[in-house]
C-alpha cells in the first residue's frame, strides 16, 4: 500500500476500511491533516461500541453457554407475543440459533424499534439453524384461557420445528406436555439470546398478522393498536361491540358484550 502521504482523505477512508489494523490506525492517528486524524477517532469509537454490543451479546449467552458444555447442542428459545391484547390471536415462536451469529442489537422485542424489529427477524431468519411460529386463535383462548392458550401456541411452534431441539429456554412458562428437557426463565426475552430471537420472531409474525386482520374489521384500527385496549380501540369497542376476533373472556370485552 502506498504511504497515507500519497492519499486524499476519501482515499485514506478506503483503505482504512479495508483495513482497520492497529498499525493503520496509529497511522492516521499520528497523520498531519484533521481530516485522516478525525477517521482514526471514528473508527476508534466504532470499534469500543462493537466490543460493548460483543460483550452484551455474551452477557445473553450465558445459560446457553451452560448448557452447550453439559452437550445440549440444539437449544430452542421460545417466546409468545400477545398474551395482554383484548382481540387477535397470541403467537409463539421456537427458534434454534447456531453457536456463532451476527445479531447486532438482539435483544428483548418489547426494548427495539419497529424498524429494528423487522431488520432482526430478517437477520434471524436466514441465520437461524431453524425455527418455527405458532398460534392459538381467540375461540381458543376463551375456552381454555391466556395461559393454557399461551402454552398451547408454544407446543405448536415446537411441533412445527424441522429440527428436534436437546434443550428448551422458555421465558416465564413450563410446558408440561412436551417431553423435552427446558428451563424456565424469568425474563428470559431479555437473558437468553434464543428466547430473546424468538420474541422477535413472535412479535413481528403477529404485528403483521394484525394489520392484515385490519382489512377484515378496519373500524377497530388493529393494525394501529395491534388488539391491545388503547383508549381510541376501547371508544369503539363500546360503541360497536365486539368482533369475532374480541377475546370474550377478557372483562373489558365481556363488559362491552353484555353492555351491547
Amino acid at each position: 500500500m502506498e504511504p497515507l502521504s500519497h492519499m486524499n482523505v476519501r482515499e485514506v477512508e478506503e483503505a482504512l476500511y479495508k483495513d482497520p489494523s492497529p498499525r493503520m490506525l496509529s497511522a492516521c492517528q499520528n497523520d498531519p491533516r484533521q481530516g485522516v486524524r478525525r477517521l482514526a477517532v471514528r473508527l476508534v469509537k466504532y470499534q469500543q461500541a462493537q466490543a460493548v454490543e460483543q460483550a452484551r451479546i455474551q452477557q445473553l449467552l450465558v445459560e446457553e453457554k451452560k448448557l452447550w458444555e453439559q452437550g445440549f447442542l440444539l437449544l430452542a428459545g421460545i417466546d409468545e407475543a400477545g398474551r395482554g391484547p383484548l382481540a387477535g390471536p397470541v403467537v409463539a415462536a421456537a427458534c434454534i440459533l447456531p453457536a456463532k451469529f451476527d445479531l447486532a442489537g438482539l435483544n428483548d422485542s418489547k426494548m427495539l424499534t419497529e424498524s429494528k424489529r423487522e431488520k432482526l427477524y430478517t437477520q434471524i431468519q436466514a441465520q437461524a439453524i431453524d425455527y418455527a411460529i405458532g398460534s392459538a386463535e381467540p375461540a381458543e383462548i376463551d375456552a381454555l384461557n391466556i395461559l393454557e392458550a399461551t402454552k398451547l401456541a408454544m407446543k405448536r411452534a415446537i411441533e412445527g420445528l424441522k429440527v428436534r431441539p436437546h434443550y428448551l429456554l422458555i421465558d416465564a412458562l413450563k410446558l408440561p406436555d412436551v417431553h423435552l428437557p427446558q428451563l424456565a426463565l424469568i425474563g428470559g426475552d431479555h437473558l437468553s439470546a434464543t428466547i430473546a430471537a424468538a420474541s422477535i420472531l413472535a412479535k413481528v409474525t403477529r404485528d403483521r398478522l394484525m394489520v392484515e386482520l385490519h382489512t377484515l374489521y378496519p373500524e377497530y384500527t388493529f393494525s394501529k393498536n395491534k388488539g391491545y385496549g388503547t383508549s381510541e380501540h376501547m371508544q369503539v369497542l363500546r360503541r360497536l361491540g365486539p368482533c369475532p376476533l374480541h377475546r370474550k373472556s377478557f372483562a373489558p370485552v365481556k363488559q362491552q358484550a353484555s353492555a351491547s
